[in-house]
């Protein structure tokens, strides 16, 4: 999948420590589903110069997330993690999708409890804000086709804050739950800079606890 195939790259790096990490009993991945927020711009646009109007939506939708995270002491490590629009969402008469990446310093404050231990994470990053052009059109020798064309892309700077608590149910396996909050710079296609998320999560962590 294309998708899958631009934002694992990110990951690479966290999984290369993955022989360090098993020794240190420190590297952790996870994957969930949750959805990423901002509103309207409120603008008018004639997106295709024919007196046709739309106005600018705001961002919803299922989201996917993939992390990854190398924890160096019991109570700080290093992590990344991408987050993406699962579909194609409208936008002015397009369709967009957004790629929101990042990479972050995490500080587990409590490391005794073993069953339940609460996360937080803050670095930077960037938005990958992608659009196409969707078409439909029918002939009597093929009957009706669709097309999806990429259009262009806008690349936006980003800073990331989260909180988060991780439940062990098993050594090994935790559940995710998430709270996000990114300052984009410059989204003048939405109607503010700040893009809230929620999210859920399923992970493992690799070694002895």
């Amino acid at each position: 999948m294309k998708l899958v195939r631009n934002v694992i790259p990110l990951l690479f790096a966290i999984f290369c420590g993955v022989q360090f990490a098993s020794a240190q009993s420190g590297l952790d991945a996870y994957f969930g589903v949750g959805t990423a927020t901002a509103n309207s711009s409120g603008t008018a646009t004639d997106t295709f110069g024919n007196g046709n109007i739309f106005f600018t939506p705001k961002m919803g939708g299922a989201f996917g997330k993939a992390g990854a995270d190398l924890m160096l002491t019991p109570h700080f490590g290093i992590g990344g993690e991408a987050d993406f629009r699962f579909k194609q969402g409208a936008y002015a008469g397009l369709n967009y999708r957004p790629i929101f990446y990042d990479v972050n310093a995490i500080w587990h404050p409590i490391t005794r409890a073993k069953r339940v231990i609460p996360e937080f994470q803050a670095g930077i990053g960037a938005v990958n804000l992608k659009f196409y052009y969707p078409q439909a059109f029918c002939d009597v020798f093929a009957g009706c086709n669709t097309s999806n064309t990429f259009l262009e892309s806008s690349n936006h700077f980003q800073t990331h804050l989260s909180a988060a608590v991780r439940f062990y149910a098993t050594q090994h396996v935790f559940f995710r739950p998430q709270f996000d909050e990114r300052w984009v710079n410059n989204f003048f296609q939405f109607g503010s800079s700040w893009v809230p998320e929620y999210s859920a999560s399923v992970g493992y962590s690799f070694g002895e606890r």
